[in-house]
């Protein structure tokens, strides 16, 4: 008589996936405060490559419309120590140079800015005055959001063109004939606004007015503080080394040369410094949700002592509970991993609408994120996976 087959069935994938699911429905409050110790890690990682994305691609385009090719000379300081001006005829020369496409003039004049002649002295809103030249709205590369910019007619008049956080302190909405601020004790008809500056910042702050002007009403000596200069692009540099030389031919060392976009160029670099280090810290928050789940694993196996030891007794093998526990600290991990990354969509998503940037979502961050929740699923299921396997069953039945 031929011996009965004796081995135990086997569980297949689904049967596993549904055993390790009805031991997380047991305990669902558990099963989400240990989840949510990864969704929080994998949020956290998301989120933060995600914004700064998402602002890297928002300077990028800002570099792309704004281009690279902007130059910028200012008066400095003697070797003595002196203050410097530039000469009248600056800009003018600058125009001569074979690469230059367009330059304009800005000097700086010695006079307050008012809303009206009610405003106490001393609340200046700490704005500057600057005369310009009608060429610097076309070589900064900048529009007005109201109102018209300064040209030769306009510029000869009391008028002036006001930064977009002049116009916002001094509470001017947009520009009207009848609108007037006070500069130096005179008035001056609000004409234009900026939009904000972005390579030229000093002027979101400040009072624009006409060369000729600001010599007739304000006392400005006709001397330009800075220059702006667009040169084409395969000779900026070529330009850069002549600046200096070229705007102040006496004292080409009293003159500083910088290139605007540089300082977005750095912002670029520091953004990526600082978000690896916020991935350091998402991965360590990712690492303490692990933490987590092994711990309620272990609490788990603890518990259902019992359940394993009537299992056992009824014929399942320890690779059979092994397999349980291990995919159900997987289940968890996975479950907590996309909680996390939607989380973190949702966020990088609502950031970038808030801030009117482009959203980039991290798809390499989400995919490894993923991968890196069912690793550390995988970590921390193994030892209580192991130990609800050894197991005894007398022992279990007895103290379950």
């Amino acid at each position: 008589m031929a011996r009965p087959d004796l081995r135990p069935a086997g569980l297949g994938p689904l049967d596993v996936l549904r055993v390790s699911l009805s031991g997380l429905r047991a305990k669902p409050l558990r099963a989400v405060l240990s989840a949510a110790g990864i969704s929080i890690g994998i949020a956290a990682m998301v989120a933060v490559v995600g914004i700064s994305t998402s602002s890297r691609a928002e300077l990028r385009a800002t570099l792309d419309t704004l281009g690279t090719n902007l130059l910028y000379a200012e008066a400095g300081e003697s070797l003595t120590g002196a203050e410097t001006k530039l000469p009248t005829e600056a800009t003018g020369m600058v125009r001569r140079l074979p690469a230059v496409t367009g330059a304009g003039a800005v000097g700086k004049v010695d006079a307050k800015v008012y809303r009206s002649d009610l405003i106490p002295e001393e609340e200046t809103n700490a704005l500057e005055v600057f005369a310009v030249q009608p060429d610097l709205p076309a070589t900064l590369g900048t529009d007005l959001s109201s109102g018209t910019w300064l040209n030769p007619a306009t510029g000869g008049y009391p008028a002036v063109v006001l930064g977009s956080a002049t116009a916002r302190r001094l509470g001017v909405v947009r520009a009207d004939p009848d609108v007037r601020i006070r500069i130096g004790g005179h008035d001056f008809t609000v004409i234009g606004i900026l939009e904000p500056v972005v390579l030229a910042p000093e002027l979101n702050s400040a009072a624009l007015v006409g060369f000729a002007a600001a010599r007739r009403t304000l006392g400005f000596d006709g001397h330009p503080t800075a220059v702006y200069v667009r040169a084409e692009e395969n000779a900026v540099r070529d330009v850069r080394s002549l600046l200096a030389r070229t705007v102040n031919p006496r004292q080409p060392d009293a003159v500083r040369v910088a290139r605007p976009s540089d300082a977005l160029t750095a912002k670029l670099a520091a953004d990526e410094a600082f978000t690896g280090l916020l991935l350091g810290i998402g991965a360590v928050a990712l690492l303490v949700g692990g933490i987590g789940v092994a711990n309620t694993m272990v609490i788990a196996v603890l518990e259902r002592r019992g359940e394993i030891g009537l299992r056992r007794a009824l014929g399942a093998t320890r690779g059979q509970i092994r397999n349980q526990f291990f995919v159900e600290s997987l289940v968890l991990s996975g479950l907590g991993g996309c909680g996390g990354a939607v989380l973190g969509l949702l966020i990088t998503t609502g950031y970038a609408e808030h801030r009117g940037w482009p959203p980039v979502l991290p798809t390499a961050v989400m995919l490894g994120g993923a991968a890196g929740t069912l690793v550390i699923g995988a970590v921390a299921g193994l030892y209580p996976a192991m130990r609800a396997a050894r197991v005894s069953p007398t022992t279990a039945l007895a103290t379950g």
